[in-house]
């Protein structure tokens, strides 16, 4: 498999998942106050939303790139 059609599949994974999801979340730790032996850390979700946009241009992108490297073989 070349480098385009890996390219080009992966693309149309992560739209495709940016699409049903809609976006991810994780756990932000960080320390606010260290006194001696005690530390304090506070545990923060993040969510970060994918546009809708992003997920469709990926996946146009992706399907163009198979496209292309089926023509250039």
């Amino acid at each position: 498999m070349n480098t385009i059609r890996v390219t080009a599949i992966l693309l149309l994974v992560l739209g495709i998942l940016g699409l049903a999801y809609g976006g991810f979340t994780y756990t932000r730790e960080r320390s606010e106050a260290s006194l001696g032996p005690i530390e304090l850390t506070l545990s923060e979700e993040e969510t970060i939303n994918i546009p809708v946009w992003a997920g469709v241009g990926a996946i146009v992108l992706g399907g163009g790139l198979l496209l292309v490297g089926r023509r250039r073989l």
